[in-house]
């Protein structure tokens, strides 16, 4: 099988990338035979030919080739005939795209199907009969059927044979189309009386390999005398039929005339064309010569008739005529739009000139019917963008905001240039996928919150709300807390945001005389991949609350002494006795004081100054009124509810001083506080004097035990053997055994008499000692107390 490719790659103004390649195949191949490397040659991967989704797109619905994407080749899908393919046309080819998709790619393919010899030539009849005069003089043409071979090129028909040759002879005649005109010509006169009948056998044979031929036979009855035949006006004929005429048109009129008389002279008129479809389409009045319509024109179909014409009269003399028709197209196709691939959704951050839909448009009719224009919608961001052969691309001509337009629906318009101008349409779905391109937006650009103090923790302050334009996880937009410190203190010990919500809570209780306002900052994050986020400033506002009561500085009130104001007798009416100062740490009305006088010795004599706190004189004091005046102050906020506070006010009313002292010397002091002063120092007394007798039976009792002890051991007349512990060292390097301690020796010159001495030995020595050796020091411990006791019996000589 010999396979030509052809390939031509030629870059265009779009994105994609426009080429287009050729074979050439042999018509009749076997199911999955190769056509081409398709990958090869165009230079594509196979990985990129199987990522990119690689399909063949075609405008017929027949298929004929079919891509395998795994090797990269084009491969027979259908058994291919060229003469049912292409019925009217020489030249034979499939045309089909390749189309590839991220990015879009396209690509032309030709296929030619070359011819092979496999159709015999044939004719319409086996067997065709003439009647011929004996009278016919030599040189009579006889028009024959022609043959048809299916095959083009060299094996096409290219000679007749006729047998035997004794009577006729063939003479062939060239067309301007190529066809041949088949005639056979009297040589030598006919005479019925000797042969009334002739057969002969026409051959038509082609030129292809092997060779192939067709045969039809011709009877010849050879009649009486006819001296002239039929002549047409003129051998070729022209006429033009508009497409889409009705049956019964009449296209032209052939004319025939004949000299001879009688049925010699009567003519009739036939169709001669064989094996296509001009029989199909065309009748011929057998009378009077009218071609008419008897099918349907389509230009698209057939653009021209050629229809051979014979007049013979009933003597068998014979002429032909050649009819040619040509077909008027007429604007009755619309443009088609074929989807040749598109993609449903497109990013909004895709690139200018994104190729997002290939199309191609194909019109049926020629001439201006078949120029078509394409335009689409008016606002929107895409264009319509050609290439050639009627191929578009829909690309993208400005920047897509899905958040604008989540959607285009695109409609596709296509006229052709034909009166009335036919159009056609398609209408794109278009979806614009998100890209998180914008930021969360809080509703506000600050945010004030109050909340009142005391609060209980946890209890909800306010809301943030933050919106994001973008779509899906993109827009998911969660609250954080950034990190910042009030008065040193971590900003979220204070308040918490909800991640999900915006919602603020207070984490602790707030005290408005501790802090009144802070403020943070709350940042909103949206879920994208980058996130992206802004942030905004709250600031919280602590409420007062009456909290706190008043607090009085003076008088001061203290738990011993008695503190009296003096008032002379001659006080006039209005006299300042002193004044009650009191402060409350809350604020604004919770921090407005009022002063009442709550209790008095005398109602009369006294007032109290309702803002100030001023004591004065309501009258002049007299002698009748007692030394000692005991006022009860009580102060008030203005809060609510209220909070309040007492004050004692001691007043002496005297001239001197001691006078106020005389009365004042049985002024009951607190007699609750003296109590409980006395109960605590007696209780103190007791417990001391419980220590000291434990300790003194504590102290006999251990001077009883080792007297005990001792006399023990000297009614026992042991020896008093020294005890070393092992794992001693001398640290003095004597080299002698050294004394485990030192002994204390009491000396006396009269034992009953003198005075104890007690003296230590001459050296010191040290002890150093394994830990575990604790057995060793308490022995030698105990040795040592038995030795301390006055009354031992162990003596020790002089030194």
């Amino acid at each position: 099988m010999n396979r030509q490719v052809l390939l031509f790659i030629s870059l265009l103004s779009l994105d994609s990338v426009f080429g287009q390649v050729s074979y050439s195949i042999p018509e009749e191949m076997a199911k999955g035979s190769l056509v081409g490397n398709i990958g090869q040659d165009l230079g594509l991967e196979i990985k990129r030919l199987i990522s990119g989704k690689a399909k063949i797109y075609t405008r017929n619905s027949d298929e004929y080739i079919e891509l395998n994407r795994e090797r990269g080749v084009l491969l027979v899908k259908e058994r291919i005939d060229r003469e049912v393919l292409c019925t009217e046309t020489a030249l034979c080819a499939l045309h089909f795209q390749i189309i590839l998709e991220n990015p879009m790619e396209f690509y032309s393919v030709t296929v030619q199907i070359t011819d092979i010899n496999d159709n015999a030539p044939t004719f319409e009849k086996n067997e065709i009969a003439f009647k011929i005069s004996e009278s016919a003089t030599i040189g009579a043409k006889f028009v024959l059927e022609r043959a048809v071979d299916l095959d083009v090129g060299i094996n096409d028909l290219q000679s007749y044979e006729l047998k035997p040759t004794d009577d006729f002879a063939l003479k062939l005649h060239n067309n301007a189309n190529g066809n041949k005109n088949v005639e056979m010509v009297l040589q030598k006169p006919l005479d019925r009386e000797k042969q009334e009948q002739i057969s002969l056998v026409l051959t038509a044979v082609d030129g292809g390999e092997p060779q192939m031929s067709g045969t039809m036979l011709i009877v010849i009855t050879v009649l009486d005398v006819n001296d002239n035949a039929p002549v047409f006006t003129q051998p070729t004929y022209k006429a033009t039929v508009t497409e889409n005429s009705p049956k019964g048109t009449v296209v032209a009129t052939v004319t025939a005339s004949d000299a001879d008389q009688g049925s010699n002279g009567k003519i009739t008129y036939s169709i001669t064309n064989t094996l296509d479809n001009v029989r199909k389409m065309f009748e011929v009045n057998q009378e009077t010569g009218e071609v008419s319509l008897i099918g349907n024109i389509d230009f698209e179909k057939s653009r021209n008739f050629e229809i051979n014409l014979r007049a013979s009269d009933d003597g068998g003399l014979t002429d032909s005529c050649k009819l040619i028709v040509d077909v008027q197209d007429v604007n009755d196709n619309k443009p088609e739009i074929n989807i040749m691939s598109k993609s449903n959704v497109i990013s909004e951050d895709a690139k200018l000139n994104t190729v997002v839909t290939m199309i191609h448009i194909e019109d049926q009719d020629s001439g201006e019917n078949g120029n078509v224009k394409c335009y689409i919608s008016d606002n929107v961001p895409f264009t319509l963008k050609t290439s050639t052969n009627n191929f578009y691309s829909l690309v993208t001509d400005s920047d897509l905001d899905r958040e604008r337009a989540s959607e285009y629906n695109i409609t596709v318009t296509c006229s052709d240039e034909g009166v009335p101008s036919l159009s056609s349409s398609v209408t794109l779905t278009l979806q614009i996928s998100d890209v998180n391109d914008n930021a969360p937006v809080f509703e506000r650009s600050s945010y004030e919150a109050y909340i009142v103090e005391n609060n209980t923790p946890g209890l909800s302050i306010f809301t943030v709300k933050a919106r994001d334009a973008d779509w899906n996880q993109n827009a998911r937009v969660s609250y954080i807390l950034e990190d910042s410190s009030v008065n040193g203190v971590p900003v979220s010990s204070y308040v918490s945001v909800s991640a999900d919500s915006g919602v603020i809570h207070a984490v602790r209780s707030f005290d408005y005389e501790q802090i009144k306002d802070f403020q943070f900052r709350v940042k909103a994050q949206d879920g994208g991949s980058p996130p992206l986020s802004s942030n905004v400033t709250v600031k919280i506002m602590i409420q007062d609350q009456n909290d706190n009561p008043p607090q009085v500085l003076y008088p001061v009130q203290t738990g011993g002494s008695v503190v009296a104001e003096m008032v002379p007798r001659s006080a006039d009416v209005g006299y300042l006795v002193t004044k009650v100062v009191a402060v409350d740490v809350d604020s604004g009305q919770n921090a407005w004081l009022s002063y009442k006088l709550q209790k008095a010795t005398d109602r009369a004599l006294f007032e109290v100054g309702l803002q100030n706190g001023e004591i004065r004189t309501i009258r002049q004091v007299t002698d009748k009124d007692a030394v000692k005046q005991r006022l009860t102050v009580i102060v008030e906020d203005n809060g609510q509810p209220s909070r309040s506070a007492t004050v004692i006010v001691n007043v002496a009313v005297a001239d001197s001083f001691p006078e106020v002292l005389s009365e004042f010397t049985d002024f009951p002091h607190d007699k609750e506080y003296n109590d409980n002063l006395t109960f605590y120092l007696v209780l103190a007394l007791a417990v001391v004097s419980f220590l000291f007798i434990t300790c003194l039976v504590v102290i006999i009792s251990v001077k009883i035990y080792r007297w005990r002890q001792s006399r023990i051991l000297y009614h026992s007349n042991l020896p008093v053997i020294p005890y070393y512990p092992p794992r001693y060292s001398d640290t003095l390097g004597t080299g002698t055994l050294p004394h485990v301690y030192n002994y204390e020796v009491c000396r006396t010159t009269d034992s009953r008499k003198s005075d104890c001495k007690f003296g230590r030995a001459g050296s010191q020595n040290v002890l150093i000692m394994d830990p575990s050796s604790t057995g060793t020091m308490q022995r030698i411990q105990s040795e040592k107390s038995i030795l301390d006791e006055p009354d031992s019996p162990l003596e020790v000589s002089p030194l």
